[in-house]
């Protein structure tokens, strides 16, 4: 009876129209969906839409050389020692043998003259470490002026903005392993500037070196924060980074077809992920190119590190060098008081060191909180339409350059025969006015640009043709632009300035307008009031000309 109630059943059941796996390698991947859910997964994100533009490959260069970095740095951990204890130096390199040096230096001259390789794996290591935070400072820079950074994306702008800093010292970290002269001048001018800290400066500076500079204690530490913790934390947020990158659909450029609703584009895969893959060969290639060629960080030059000397031409990385700028131009000002010595020549640069950084940081919110804007913005900004904010952003980058020409003021004074005093002079009030300049003759040439097109609009292009008139004038015949051109030139949208309201309400009450209100207004007035935008064309101002006399 059960028997036949089982066939019973057994005939009553559907057959499953899946066909059965064609292999084992079939079979294992429908194990894996089965558990996993890849599949769904992939069908929702390898079809997503990007954009193609050159300016989104900035963004790729971050992650490639971020990778690169990883894995030259895999290879180079498994040679080097981090280790302060003292050795005497008797490797294949001649002019230091017989030296006294650290494990670390010792072991670093190994992996650059003995491991097979080793000196190669070296050079790509710092030189895509330089890449990874310059085309992280260039990807923030894009994002910054076409305005990506507004909502949904300011947690975004943060995260990377945190990848940047962080990159910035994990090289600063990086660089002070091998324990050569140069590091350690630097890590002695790191050292310096924690001690400049009033009240805890001291404990600071025992927690982190061990004891008193050099001690045994620094490199191991360096190694780990290097290698494991800085690391782990960049990785969190380029994951985060990436996350969010394919939740909020990708930016782009106005143009036909182009809204705040959808992405024109090519697909992750396989046309996206193709032209990524060859892209990511041709940035290794060209960092190992550059690697082959170009030597940076020669320490066998330098010689171990000793509290006595300092190397000659003493420079840092190109990132770090706006900091040593900052010291460098400040006079050596002191405070004495109370039996206790403030070090403002340190301590004030110090303070200005994390505000030039914070200030590119908080820039979204505060343009949020200026303008009142709490729209989604999908469509990003041409810079000279925005033209307060990318004389922001120019005059940040000039102060930035101004205070790397005072970190190689001695560099400068040498190679071009100037007085090092005259140059730190020239950091000293540049440092004021060079932002100034920078800002003014940026928002006039945007605005100038805007002009233009609305020039180029309204009149065409010139077609280098001439045409004589009736009654003799000659004139220059201009072509309409296409529809494309005409869009792209006047998609951008110009906000009114937020203004206050009336001092007294409708039945003759003051109002009360704070502080904040008023400069809010100000400022709003500032960005998008008479003088920081050009108006757009209007159609009426299109057709008046295009079918009025005198056009051509």
């Amino acid at each position: 009876m059960s028997a036949a109630s089982s066939a019973t059943s057994g005939a009553n059941k559907p057959a499953s129209t899946r066909a059965k796996p064609a292999n084992k390698a079939e079979a294992a991947a429908d194990w894996a969906d089965g558990r996993l859910g890849i599949y769904s997964l992939a069908r929702a994100n390898l079809r997503k839409i990007f954009p193609d533009h050159w300016s989104f490959m900035l963004g790729e260069i971050c992650l490639y050389t971020f990778i690169i970095i990883i894995l030259t740095g895999v290879y180079l951990t498994l040679f080097f020692k981090p280790s302060m204890g003292e050795v005497v130096y008797d490797g294949t390199y001649m002019p230091l043998r017989g030296i006294r040096m650290s494990e670390a230096y010792a072991s670093t001259m190994n992996i650059s003259f003995e491991i097979r390789g080793g000196l190669l794996i070296r050079q790509i290591h710092h030189w895509a470490a330089l890449v990874f935070v310059a085309a992280m400072l260039v990807h923030m820079m894009r994002v910054f002026f076409t305005g990506a950074f507004r909502k949904p994306r300011e947690v975004n702008w943060v995260f990377g903005f945190l990848l940047l800093v962080l990159g910035m010292f994990d090289g600063f970290f990086g660089y002070s392993l091998p324990d050569d002269l140069l590091s350690g001048t630097g890590i002695r001018f790191m050292e310096g500037a924690i001690l400049a800290v009033p009240l805890v400066g001291t404990y600071v500076q025992m927690f982190l070196f061990g004891g008193e500079f050099p001690g045994t204690d620094i490199v191991p530490r360096f190694f780990t924060i290097h290698v494991l913790l800085i690391p782990g934390i960049m990785l969190g947020l380029l994951v985060a980074h990436l996350i969010l990158v394919f939740y909020h659909k990708h930016t782009q450029f106005a143009g036909p077809g182009r809204t705040e609703k959808n992405v024109v584009g090519m697909p992750l895969m396989p046309v996206y992920m193709a032209k990524a893959g060859g892209f990511f060969f041709l940035v290794f290639g060209l960092i190992a190119a550059i690697s082959a060629i170009a030597t940076i960080n020669p320490i066998w030059a330098y010689g171990p590190y000793r509290p006595d000397q300092v190397s000659t031409d003493a420079q840092p990385d190109w990132y770090m060098g706006f900091s040593e700028g900052l010291i460098r131009v400040m006079p050596g000002w002191e405070i004495r008081a109370w039996g206790h010595t403030l070090n403002m020549g340190v301590f004030v640069p110090l303070m200005i060191f994390p505000l030039v950084l914070v200030a590119i940081a908080v820039y979204p919110f505060i343009e949020s909180w200026i303008t009142g804007d709490k729209r989604e913005h999908h469509i990003l900004d041409r810079p000279r339409n925005a033209p307060v904010r990318t004389a922001l952003g120019a005059a940040w980058i000039s102060e930035y350059l101004v205070l790397l020409v005072g970190g190689g003021n001695d560099l400068f004074a040498t190679h071009l025969h100037l007085s090092i005093n005259d140059i730190t002079y020239f950091v000293r009030v540049g440092f004021f006015v060079v932002p100034v300049l920078v800002f003014v003759i940026t928002k006039r040439w945007c605005l100038g640009l805007q002009r233009r097109d609305k020039d180029k609009v309204l009149h065409g292009r010139e077609t280098g043709v001439i045409k004589r008139l009736a009654h003799g004038e000659f004139v220059e015949v201009h072509a309409q632009l296409p529809q494309d051109k005409l869009f792209k030139l006047t998609a951008h949208e110009q906000p009114q300035p937020i203004e206050l309201p009336a001092e007294v309400d409708e039945n003759g009450v003051a109002r009360k307008t704070g502080v904040l209100d008023r400069t809010r207004a100000k400022l709003s007035q500032g960005f998008y009031g008479e003088g920081a935008q050009i108006p757009k064309p209007t159609t009426e101002e299109h057709h008046e000309i295009t079918s009025g006399h005198g056009h051509h």
